[in-house]
């Protein structure tokens, strides 16, 4: 289709010679009169040349008028141009998905696969049709009707091996502009994998931290209820069995109180994990503190505590409470569950790794623990032993308050152990 545009030439005036040869009839009659005045006036020849080259110059000088022309242009106007991807193109778009993705022919076998699905399905190969080697009915479900429809489809994907995975799958057909999509030969599709692991394990959690803290509650209320309706029914007379319900209840209540004393410290740490604390602390000073508030545990246990640290303060930025925190939990767990051992060595040493400057190692000499409890011990009530650790008056929440108060201070925790060498907890601060 062409478009009628106007366009508008403005001529600018010329030289000088070129004006004189547009003023031709201007000079004849100058030159005319010149002549006149020379054969009936008798005027001079040489003047009259003077003169009449004057006139010339003149007339050279004369200002010229600018014009301006308009002329109509017919000027072709393009097509808009639909934007195609073109299909070299694709392959490059896929590699720059973060999450796996796959490209897919009409029957199904891989075109193309970016670097995070050929490192998560390995058994992807080029050429390969992918329902024959993931043989998940949704996955079939999903590639059929795509194909069928000319659809997106999305399903959850769920695998067990080699590891627990959750993925939101994506089959979605690439739609080209210009091609329809039932009658290209040569249609494909994108296959994408979305991870849910983390937050499927998140919820996880969260539903085993609400079942684990409301059997936690359950247990001693049901106890103190049922002391209680004893002592208003059948012991009401008793004495010695009062004093002995009155007793256990006491007991039962300080566990509760311990429980919701952990559970308020444990959301107080989450709350201002991500704000690193600015406050000065000694370790040296904080240990030898947290060793003499245990010393009665210590020898009712027939445990010594013994501390390995240079004479010199060692300061570390920190939040002094919580530091505290850590280290009272670490070695009361090495008295209560390493008592064999009759002894627990607290070290503190100075370290070069990557940012952190010191290592506070507490080791006891029990009977340790097997290698596939050790990743789960910092775990919100994860116990080895319940009925034990419940008879040693713990909760389960100490490892994790750990855990999150060395995360806020950017240090890191390990935990070594083998049945019958103890046990070892490494903290490492900046």
């Amino acid at each position: 289709m062409d478009d009628l545009r106007t366009t508008h030439l403005t001529r600018r005036p010329a030289n000088a010679l070129v004006r004189l040869a547009g003023q031709v009839p201007l000079l004849l009659g100058l030159a005319g009169m010149v002549i006149v005045f020379v054969v009936f006036g008798g005027l001079r020849i040489d003047l009259a040349m003077i003169g009449y080259l004057v006139l010339v110059g003149f007339v050279a000088m004369l200002p010229q008028p600018v014009v301006t022309v308009t002329r109509t242009l017919e000027v072709p106007v393009p097509a808009p141009v639909q934007p195609v991807i073109e299909q070299d193109m694709l392959p490059a778009f896929v590699e720059a998905l973060g999450d796996p993705g796959l490209v897919l022919d009409g029957r199904g076998a891989v075109l193309h696969r970016n670097g995070a699905a050929a490192r998560q399905y390995p058994s992807l190969q080029l050429g390969r049709v992918m329902t024959l080697v993931m043989r998940n009915p949704d996955l079939v479900a999903a590639i059929e009707g795509s194909q069928r429809t000319g659809e997106p489809r999305s399903f959850e994907l769920h695998e067990t091996v080699p590891s627990e995975t959750w993925d939101r799958v994506v089959v979605a057909p690439i739609r080209r502009p210009d091609r329809d999509w039932f009658a290209d030969e040569n249609r494909q599709m994108l296959v994408t994998f979305q991870s849910l692991t983390e937050l499927k394990r998140v919820d996880a959690l969260r539903t085993d931290f609400i079942a684990n803290a409301s059997h936690e509650m359950r247990t001693p209320l049901a106890s103190l209820v049922g002391f209680i309706d004893t002592l208003l029914g059948p012991a009401a007379r008793d004495a010695a069995a009062r004093e002995k319900f009155l007793g256990i209840m006491r007991s039962q209540a300080e566990r509760m109180s311990r429980l919701i004393d952990d559970l308020l410290s444990l959301s107080r740490i989450e709350m201002h994990q991500h704000v690193r604390p600015t406050g000065s602390v000694d370790l040296t000073a904080l240990l030898r503190e947290v060793r003499e508030g245990l010393q009665t545990q210590a020898k009712a246990a027939a445990i010594d505590v013994i501390l390995t640290m240079p004479k010199a303060p060692v300061t570390v930025s920190g939040d002094r409470s919580q530091l505290y925190e850590v280290f009272e939990n670490l070695i009361d767990n090495a008295i209560k569950y390493g008592a064999d051992g009759k002894t627990v060595e607290v070290e503190l040493v100075d370290i070069d790794r990557s940012g952190l400057k010191h290592m506070v190692s507490v080791t006891d000499h029990g009977p340790g623990v097997e290698p596939e409890h050790v990743p789960r011990m910092t775990e919100r009530f994860y116990r080895i032993d319940a009925e034990a650790s419940r008879k040693k008056k713990g909760t389960g929440l100490g490892l994790a308050i750990v855990k999150h108060i060395i995360q806020r201070h950017r240090g890191q925790m390990s935990i070594r152990s083998r049945p019958g060498e103890g046990l070892r907890v490494e903290v490492l601060l900046p």
